[in-house]
């Protein structure tokens, strides 16, 4: 059987990327958002897909929060499609997930960033220095949504 690669995107620029594979669903590779003059790199992104070849990938489904300015919800916008169109142009199928949905999976109850930090370092020990540092929620919350895709999309390929 082939190795299906889930990819998980946290997206914006602090965002990153989570590649998760069937074959060996407790590792995965982490990838910080790829970020150059304040945008969202496009063809590094697209490098990065090219190298993982995802079969299928699960974006973190975001919008506007009341309060938030509207220069800073424009440039988030703005980098949640440059991640959907590079997935987009390279043909890989993509799935939305509220965060509300994929948290609750992990039973992740509290709005504190540290949780989903400590519930990845439990579950991939393997890349715990992908996760190490407390700035590495984003890379965690990627990991998790990875991790979400491969168990409720594809339930088969997992003993979850």
């Amino acid at each position: 059987m082939a190795d299906r690669c889930i990819c998980g995107v946290d997206p914006g620029l602090s965002g990153a990327l989570a590649f998760i594979f069937q074959n060996d669903p407790n590792r995965v590779a982490i990838e910080d958002m790829p970020v150059a003059d304040g945008d969202i790199c496009a063809p590094l992104l697209s490098a990065l897909i090219r190298k993982y070849a995802p079969s299928y990938a699960v974006i973190e489904f975001v919008a506007s929060m009341p309060g938030q300015g509207v220069a800073s919800t424009f440039k988030f916008g703005k980098s949640y499609g440059q991640a959907i169109g590079v997935l987009g142009s390279h043909n890989v199928p993509l799935h939305y997930v509220t965060p509300k949905k994929w948290k609750l999976r992990f039973n992740l109850l509290k709005a504190d960033k540290e949780e989903s930090r400590a519930k990845a370092l439990q579950l991939f020990p393997a890349c715990s220095t992908s996760f190490a540092r407390k700035k590495d929620h984003n890379r965690a919350d990627a990991a998790l949504i990875a991790k979400y895709g491969l168990e409720v999309l594809f339930p088969w390929s997992t003993s979850a």
